[in-house]
C-alpha cells in the first residue's frame, strides 16, 4: 500500500477498543476485543489480505470527511460523477457493558451512486483466515477465541477468503451495517437499531463535552481542544480507567526506518500533565479515576515501580516482532509488546509522586494509602536517586545520570515536604528537605554546561534534550534565572529544525536505536509552555498555532512531525500530543495555567474556576 500517509487517518472508538478510518473509507486498523488485542485489520501495517474493511463508491471519487460537532462520529462524503454519499462510522458507547459494536451507515445525498465493499477478517495480527459462515443476518467468522458477525442485508459474495458486494444507493436511502464482537464461547449479543445508536452515541459525546469547562477557553481554541479532549477521552480503557500513549503499534517515526515501537500501553511519565490537563478542563471524574488506576498499577514493591503497564495494570509486556506483517511504508519491524518496560527510570517517581500531591491539591477524593504508598516510594527514592538510569526517553543505549531524571526525583522530595507544610501529612520532613537540597545542588552542580550555558542531557555530556524545557514548570528554577533561558535559546538553537522541537539529537546521541526521527510534538508544546513563563506571549501563540496547522483535517495528531515532508510521523493520534493542545491551550487562556499551577504548585483547576482574564490579551 504504497505513498500513504499517517494523516489520512481519523479515529472512531468506544473506550474499549478503537479503529483507524482512512479518508478512502476502508477501516484498516482495528483490534478486538481491547486496544492491545491482536488486529483484526491490519492493513494498516501490511497490505489488504492482512485484514480490512473498505466501503466505497465503485467508480472516482472524491472524499472530504469530517467529526459531527463535538463527538466521535467521523462522516466521510463521497462525490462521484453520478452522485454522492456520506459513509458515517462510530462505535456506540454502551455504558455498564462489554460489548463491542462497529457500526458504518451509507446515505444517499445526491443522485445515486454505485458502492463497493471489500471485506477481509484477519484475526492474530493479520495472520489467521477466519471460519466464515452464512447467517441469515450476514456473516459469522470465528478464529480461536474470537468471533465477528456482520449485520448488513447486502447481497453477499465470497471471493479468496475475502467477502465482496457491490450496491447502489440513491438520494434518501441508507444502508446500515454492523460488526459485533464476542468471545467465541458466547453467544451473540443482540445488536440494535443502527440509526438509534447513532443518536444515541451523538447525545452522549455531546453531553459528556457539556460537563467539562471550556468556557474557561480563549475562543479561538475552543475546537482544537474539544477534539484533543474527545481523542484523549476515547484513549480511555473503560473498564480500568488506564490511558493507552495511543491505539496503534509500529507506526514509524522515520519512513523506512527502525523506531517502530508499541505504544498501546499506559505510560507514567504522562501522568501528571493527563491529571492537569483533565482538571482544568473540568473532568474531575476522570483525573479520579485516572489517580485510582496509577494507585492500582504501582501498588507492590516499589523498586518494582515501571514506567509502564498494561491496560489494567499488567507488568508483563514481552516485546517481538511480527515477520509477516511488512510494516507501514515498508517500515519494519513491526513490534508486538515493549521492552522498555523492563527498564530503570528515575524520573517516574518523580511523575508519581506529583501527580499524586496535584490530586490532593485539587481536593480529589481523599484517599490515605496514596500517601502511605508515597511515603514507601520516598524511602526507595532516597536510596537509589544517585543510580543511573535510562531516562524519560527509554534509550536502548548505556546507562546515565540524565538530568531530567535527576530533576524529577527532585520534584518528588519537594512535592512531599509541600504534603506536610499544605495538608498536614506525617513524614520525615526535615530529612526531605536536606534531600531536596542536596539534588538541587546536584543537578546544577553536574547537569549545567558553563560553555554551553545550559543544562545538558546527561552529566559530563553536551548533547540537549527537550525534557529540561520542563524545569521552569515543575517549579526546579524560575523561568527568568539565565540557566533556564540559556537552556530555552540553546534549544532553540540546536534541538529546533522548522520552527519545530526535537526531543534530542539522534545523529549525537547514543540510544541504542541509531536512524533519523521526526520533531516531538510533546516537546514543541513544551516550548510554548516555556515561552509563557518566561513572558513571551508573542513567541508561545505563534508556535502553538504553528502546532495546531500540523494536524490532520480532523484536528488530529501523532507523535512527531516532518518538517520536511511535512508529514506526521509516530503511532496515531498520541494521547501526549493533544495533552499538549489542551495545556497549552489552557496556558495561553488562563493567568494561572497548568504551567504555571505547577511551578507555583498552585491546585489544579482551582486557578481554572477563578481566574481574572487570559495571560495573554492575544488569546482572546
Amino acid at each position: 500500500m504504497p505513498d500513504r500517509r499517517i494523516e489520512e487517518y481519523g479515529l472512531i472508538g468506544n473506550m474499549l477498543s478503537a479503529a483507524l478510518v482512512g479518508r478512502d473509507g476502508a477501516i484498516d486498523w482495528l483490534c478486538l476485543p481491547r486496544f492491545d488485542s491482536p488486529a483484526c485489520f491490519a492493513a494498516l501495517l501490511g497490505t489488504p489480505e492482512n485484514g480490512r474493511w473498505k466501503l466505497s463508491p465503485a467508480a472516482a471519487f472524491t472524499s472530504t470527511r469530517r467529526y459531527l460537532r463535538d463527538s466521535a462520529v467521523l462522516e466521510t462524503r463521497f462525490e462521484t460523477a453520478t452522485g454522492c454519499v456520506t459513509l458515517t462510522d462510530f462505535m456506540p458507547i454502551n455504558e455498564g457493558d462489554a460489548h463491542i459494536d462497529l457500526i458504518r451507515i451509507v446515505t444517499g445525498v445526491e443522485g445515486a451512486v454505485e458502492m463497493e465493499m471489500d471485506f477481509a477478517l484477519r484475526f492474530e495480527n493479520g495472520q489467521a483466515i477466519p471460519w466464515v459462515r452464512r447467517k441469515d443476518y450476514g456473516l459469522s467468522a470465528v478464529a480461536g477465541p474470537n468471533a465477528v458477525e456482520l449485520h448488513t442485508a447486502l447481497p453477499l459474495e465470497g471471493r479468496k477468503m475475502r467477502t465482496a458486494a457491490r450496491f447502489r444507493v440513491a438520494k434518501g436511502e441508507t444502508v446500515p451495517m454492523t460488526l459485533s464482537y464476542h468471545p467465541s464461547t458466547r453467544q451473540p449479543h443482540f445488536v440494535s437499531d443502527r440509526h438509534e445508536a447513532l443518536e444515541h452515541t451523538l447525545t452522549w459525546w455531546r453531553e459528556w463535552i457539556k460537563r467539562g469547562s471550556i468556557d474557561t477557553m480563549a475562543p479561538r481554541w475552543r475546537d482544537p481542544v474539544v477534539r484533543s479532549l474527545i481523542t484523549l477521552k476515547m484513549l480511555i480503557y473503560a473498564p480500568t480507567a488506564g490511558i493507552v500513549a495511543a491505539p496503534t503499534t509500529s507506526l514509524p517515526e522515520a519512513i523506512g526506518g527502525a523506531r517502530n515501537w508499541d505504544y498501546r500501553y499506559c505510560w507514567l511519565r504522562d501522568s501528571a500533565l493527563t491529571l492537569y490537563a483533565l482538571l482544568n478542563a473540568g473532568y474531575r471524574q476522570e483525573a479520579e479515576a485516572w489517580r485510582q488506576w496509577l494507585l492500582r498499577a504501582v501498588a507492590g514493591a516499589p523498586e518494582q515501580l515501571q514506567i509502564m503497564y498494561g491496560l489494567s495494570g499488567e507488568r508483563w509486556l514481552p516485546e517481538f516482532e511480527l515477520p509477516w506483517l511488512d510494516g507501514f511504508a515498508a517500515s519494519k519491524p513491526v513490534r508486538i509488546g515493549n521492552g522498555a518496560a523492563a527498564q530503570m527510570q528515575l524520573d517516574v517517581y518523580g511523575e508519581l509522586i506529583e501527580t499524586l500531591h496535584a490530586a490532593r491539591d485539587a481536593a480529589l477524593q481523599p484517599q490515605d494509602e496514596a500517601w502511605r504508598l508515597q511515603r514507601v516510594l520516598l524511602d526507595h527514592l532516597e536510596t537509589i536517586w544517585q543510580n543511573k538510569d535510562r531516562g524519560i526517553w527509554e534509550v536502548r543505549g548505556p546507562d546515565r545520570a540524565f538530568t531530567h531524571s535527576r530533576m524529577m526525583a527532585w520534584a518528588a522530595f519537594d512535592r512531599a515536604v509541600l504534603s506536610v507544610e499544605r495538608h498536614g501529612m506525617k513524614g520525615p520532613v526535615d530529612r526531605w528537605r536536606q534531600l531536596r537540597a542536596a539534588i538541587h545542588e546536584d543537578v546544577c552542580t553536574h547537569g549545567f554546561d558553563a560553555e554551553k550555558n545550559s543544562f545538558v542531557q546527561y552529566y559530563g555530556g553536551k548533547a540537549l534534550d527537550a525534557s529540561l524545557l520542563l524545569m521552569p514548570q515543575i517549579g526546579f528554577l524560575p523561568a527568568d534565572d539565565p540557566r533556564v533561558a540559556g537552556t530555552i535559546a540553546a534549544v532553540e538553537r540546536e534541538l529546533m529544525r522548522d520552527g519545530f522541537v526535537r526531543r534530542y539529537s539522534t545523529e549525537s546521541a547514543e540510544d541504542g536505536v541509531g536512524g533519523k526521527e521526526g520533531a516531538f510534538l510533546a516537546c514543541s508544546f513544551w516550548l510554548a509552555d516555556a515561552y509563557v513563563l518566561a513572558g513571551r506571549h508573542k513567541d508561545a501563540r505563534a508556535l502553538f498555532d504553528r502546532l495546531l496547522d500540523v494536524r490532520n483535517d480532523l484536528g488530529l495528531l501523532s507523535e512527531e512531525y516532518d518538517s520536511e515532508e511535512k508529514r506526521l510521523l509516530g503511532n496515531f493520534p498520541q494521547a501526549f500530543s493533544h495533552i499538549g493542545v489542551i495545556n497549552t491551550a489552557h496556558n495561553l487562556s488562563l493567568r494561572q495555567g497548568p504551567a504555571h499551577q505547577r511551578a507555583g504548585r498552585i491546585a489544579p483547576d482551582k486557578a481554572a474556576r477563578v481566574g481574572d482574564g487570559p495571560a495573554d490579551p492575544g488569546a482572546t
